[in-house]
């Protein structure tokens, strides 16, 4: 008989606990041990049947995803936030394993999408810009600040000796990022050439080298949302219902990624004024349809991430030169 095994860990720095559970039984298996990689492989590799392991999504999970992946038939790394059992009930490793463990096997658990190694370094990548850009702007609204503060304009020169000291260090850092960000940008470039999945999203008029890198290395593969409504939620450009009884009590915001809800909605902003197809659908929005400029805009919005989903499943680059038709026809 090939017998289901369902293991949760809890990592941390002191300890391991592991709580496992089979699809045959009730009882839940507990060891409370110090952390050992190595071991954990081995008590794995001794298990015999099917083995599904379930951890929280921390600053350690990818490390354990890609240790572990070989050794288990399938990992699921949840999302702590869903987890609402954990909360109740006594606090510690142990007693939190055994209620991930319950929830592995109850099928509760939202899994969190992780993947292999390569992009695992795009995401590296994006996350040191977008730092970089992030203490970059602290810099100058730092130096801005300053000059302000004496009345002055930024591009003036001051005279106060102890401002100036203070200004010449921003000022570096200023020097500091600008060239860092040009390193960069270089290498978004660079990226662009090399992934064929990251040049088709250039392709979109708005998305641009830099936050196509963002999408490719965040999203990795489309066919994770069974229809664009649910990636559209995960970009958080689209709102849940919320109806009892036949009755609508308004929308609920989903959790979502911040990260590609700023691409969309900075694309949108771009595209608007401009001479291009999703320019063509804004204005048919605000003169046809009469829509405010805000709702106008965040439809704009969604329709790039629309068609940004659409070319990630279809593998081929975006062809805005049928707009005019197209528009023909709906006007």
């Amino acid at each position: 008989m090939n017998q289901k095994h369902y293991i949760a860990l809890e990592w941390a720095k002191a300890n391991m606990a592991i709580a496992r559970m089979t699809g045959m039984s009730d009882k839940v298996h507990v060891m409370d041990v110090p952390p050992d990689l190595d071991g954990l492989k081995v008590y794995l590799g001794k298990l015999s049947g099917t083995k599904v392991l379930t951890f929280e999504e921390t600053t350690t999970s990818q490390w354990l995803y890609t240790e572990l992946k070989s050794h288990v038939d399938k990992i699921v790394v949840c999302d702590p936030y869903r987890n609402k059992l954990l909360s109740e009930g006594a606090k510690n490793d142990i007693a939190d394993a055994k209620k991930l463990v319950i929830l592995l096997r109850g099928g509760f658990l939202k899994e969190v999408y992780h993947s292999g190694e390569e992009f695992l370094k795009l995401r590296r990548i994006v996350s040191g810009y977008e730092d970089l850009v992030k203490s970059g702007v602290r810099l100058k609204n730092q130096k801005s600040s300053f000059l302000q503060a004496q009345g002055q304009c930024v591009d003036d020169n001051n005279r106060d000796e102890d401002l100036a000291f203070v200004l010449d260090g921003v000022n570096k850092g200023i020097n500091n990022y600008g060239a860092e960000k040009e390193r960069y940008e270089t290498l978004f470039k660079q990226l662009n050439k090399r992934y064929p999945a990251i040049r088709n999203q250039s392709s979109i008029d708005g998305i641009g080298h830099i936050n196509s890198v963002k999408i490719i290395s965040r999203v990795v593969n489309a066919e994770r949302f069974a229809e664009k409504g649910d990636y559209l939620l995960y970009c958080g450009l689209l709102k849940y219902d919320k109806i009892s009884g036949k009755k609508s009590y308004g929308k609920r915001k989903p959790r979502y990624c911040r990260q590609l809800n700023g691409v969309y909605k900075t694309a949108a902003l771009v595209v608007i004024g401009h001479d291009n197809y999703f320019n063509d659908y804004y204005e048919f929005l605000i003169n046809k349809r009469k829509f405010p400029e805000y709702q106008a805009r965040h439809a704009v919005a969604r329709k790039i991430a629309t068609i940004s989903y659409g070319v990630m499943k279809s593998g081929k680059k975006f062809n805005s030169i049928r707009r005019n038709k197209k528009f023909k026809t709906v006007l």
